[in-house]
């Protein structure tokens, strides 16, 4: 890829996820997010459950997984959707960089390496 198509993809890409940005400054930004929302929603979990085809703990097991980091986006976008929302995710760099800036970055941490430093 050319140059100049990446750094147009990284300008791009880094006004996408500007939002995200301000998100990944906290250490955990989505920690609870799925209890979070149903509890600012006020939607019960029977009818969450209902809308997902599972039962109550099925719907506690979900948020339980989320916490630690081994839900799948399918089971998230699903429970998300039974509350009338989409799922939404990002990546972004670490410590509220731009994509721009990451690439400089590893750009001359290469360069660093390439010359022996």
């Amino acid at each position: 890829m050319r140059a100049r198509e990446k750094e147009r993809l990284q300008r791009k890409l880094d006004r996408e996820m500007q939002p995200f940005r301000r998100a990944g400054k906290d250490e955990n930004p989505t920690n609870g997010l799925l209890r979070a929302v149903r509890k600012a929603l006020r939607v019960p979990v029977a009818e969450i459950a209902g809308k997902m085809g599972v039962n109550r703990s099925g719907v506690f097991d979900l948020e339980a997984r989320e916490l630690k980091s081994s839900a799948t986006l399918r089971s998230m976008s699903r429970m998300a959707e039974a509350m009338g929302c989409k799922l939404v995710y990002g990546i972004v760099p670490n410590y509220g960089e731009t994509f721009e800036e990451l690439a400089e970055e590893r750009y001359w941490r290469g360069k660093a390496v390439d010359s022996g430093q």
